[in-house]
């Protein structure tokens, strides 16, 4: 016996994950900008952060690991936490047809779960796109090591990866645009982006 949908759709269903405290930031800049047509989730170890986030799902990872505090911009911290709570990220990208992961990388929640975040997509059936920044060069060494360490380990879980460097916005921005505007650029690139290929599908 074959079942049709009462309501069929030809929308994809898209979903957008932001992972860390860089990710949750990109996702509450796109539910500012009037984002439609995704659905918005937030995971993070930090549960302050999550309680301030206007997404719809927020998840809570690793908090028998951390305790609700963050990572400690400790990535395998950001990986266990993320595996501790697999089954609970697995349920809330069900059904999706596309799942975005945006992290910032170089901290540690976003750097050591945006991998196993974009695998679990993977493995539920969806086009997995991650769209992540790069630290500025002023952020310190061991950020720029531990991005590029989790970079490598996000491109071998996703279809398609957007590495937006922040340094590379810094450069193009006016002389005297202060740090924190320029995170606020690099959350409208990844709004931009984000839009730009929901868009070409819905």
């Amino acid at each position: 016996m074959i079942e049709f949908d009462s309501k069929p759709s030809n929308n994809a269903q898209i979903k957008v994950i932001g992972v860390g405290g860089g990710g949750g930031n990109a996702i509450s800049n796109m539910i500012n900008s009037g984002l439609d047509g995704v659905e918005f989730l937030v995971a993070n170890t930090d549960m302050q952060a999550l309680e301030r986030s206007p997404a719809d799902v927020k998840l809570q990872i690793g908090q028998n690991l951390t305790r609700g505090l963050g990572a400690g911009a400790n990535p395998d911290i950001g990986r266990s936490a993320a595996l501790e709570d697999s089954a609970s990220i697995s349920e809330a990208l069900a059904g999706a047809d596309m799942v975005f992961v945006t992290a910032g990388l170089g901290g540690g929640t976003g750097t050591g779960a945006a991998p196993i975040v974009a695998a679990l997509a993977r493995e539920a059936g969806a086009l997995t796109v991650g769209v992540v920044t790069k630290p500025f060069m002023f952020e310190g060494r061991q950020r720029m090591r531990q991005a590029d360490e989790g970079l490598a380990q996000l491109a071998a879980a996703v279809d398609t990866l957007i590495t937006i460097p922040n340094d590379r916005l810094l450069a193009i921005a006016p002389p005297d645009t202060p740090a924190l505007q320029a995170f606020g650029l690099a959350d409208d690139v990844c709004l931009q982006a984000v839009q730009g290929i929901s868009d070409l599908i819905n």
